[in-house]
């Protein structure tokens, strides 16, 4: 059986693996550091650990000046107040000033759950990759997370780092070192690509074999990286296959599904389709039930792929 570890986890583990190993790094929380888990890296360095309560904006500040002072300054809180509620303090504390602070938010995306649509980030992306300077990692897996915060922490200035709620299949091992800018070609194929991040990584590979059975044959893309993009394996995958369809746990509007779509009208324009969350909050409900509600599984991708394959 595939293990399953949601990428939430890797966070205060990495933290102090990373303090272990020498780095200057500190984590500033809104009070939910059970949640984010840096919870454990306080525990271990506790001069180095501060929760400012619920106040996500003084959260951004704190950590805004212990970057100034020269430390690696990680934020944690749920993904739709890290990044909403806190918004004028990243634009214009972290990011115009080019700070080392690193927002590594969980509950991200419909897999948050019960919790529901206040809760269930779907902006997030579209919100971070707008930011001058700021740049945008989105793992598919507990490992992708772990190497993900570890270029975080060794790559100067700001950076966002989607983390998730919901425990996923591990797809990369232990030896994986993600690197800034690179997406990675999971599957070998000739008639589609499925470029997808987050947890849609594992649907796409899922739809991959759906759509193997059917003699299609599918090039599965993790875009591990949305800011800054890799193009070149984009444009190259979308001019071998002439049919691209984009896969992602956040609104259809602004995120990977936008940021793919401009690269290839720019370089290789092909028949092209979104999968994500289509303009509308989240909801309750068990993570594997949204999935199916918002058209996110595997069948749903690959029914998205059969339709730019009838317009190629």
């Amino acid at each position: 059986m595939t293990e399953k570890r949601a990428t939430r986890e890797a966070f205060g583990e990495t933290l102090v693996e990373l303090a272990n190993e020498g780095v200057d790094v500190v984590a500033v929380d809104a009070d939910l550091s059970g949640s984010t888990t840096t919870a454990r890296f306080g525990k271990a360095y506790p001069d180095r650990f501060f929760n400012v309560g619920i106040a996500e904006q003084n959260m951004i500040g704190t950590a805004a000046g212990l970057a100034a002072g020269g430390k690696v300054a990680f934020t944690g809180s749920f993904a739709v107040f890290a990044t909403g509620r806190a918004y004028d303090q990243v634009r214009n504390t972290v990011c115009y000033s080019g700070l080392d602070v690193k927002l590594a938010p969980t509950h991200a995306g419909i897999t948050v759950g019960p919790d529901g649509g206040s809760h269930q980030m779907l902006e997030d992306i579209a919100l971070m990759r707008v930011l001058p300077g700021m740049r945008v990692l989105v793992p598919a897996d507990y490992v992708a997370a772990k190497a993900a915060l570890r270029v975080a922490a060794h790559t100067p200035g700001p950076f966002y780092v989607r983390l998730g709620r919901a425990a996923v299949p591990v797809i990369y091992d232990g030896s994986f070192a993600l690197e800034l800018g690179r997406t990675y070609v999971l599957r070998e194929g000739t008639d589609v690509t499925l470029a997808a991040c987050g947890v849609m990584v594992e649907q796409s590979l899922a739809a991959a074999e759906l759509l193997a059975a059917e003699g299609i044959s599918a090039e599965v893309l993790d875009v591990a990286t949305i800011k800054p993009l890799d193009v070149m394996t984009l444009a190259a995958s979308a001019a071998k296959t002439r049919a691209v369809v984009t896969c992602e746990e956040h609104s259809i509007i602004g995120g990977l599904g936008s940021a793919v779509a401009e690269a290839l009208g720019e370089n290789v324009p092909v028949p092209f389709a979104r999968v994500g969350v289509r303009d509308v909050f989240g909801t309750s409900g068990e993570p594997a039930e949204l999935m199916t509600h918002f058209g996110l599984t595997a069948a749903d991708i690959a029914e998205a792929a059969r339709g730019v394959l009838a317009r190629r």
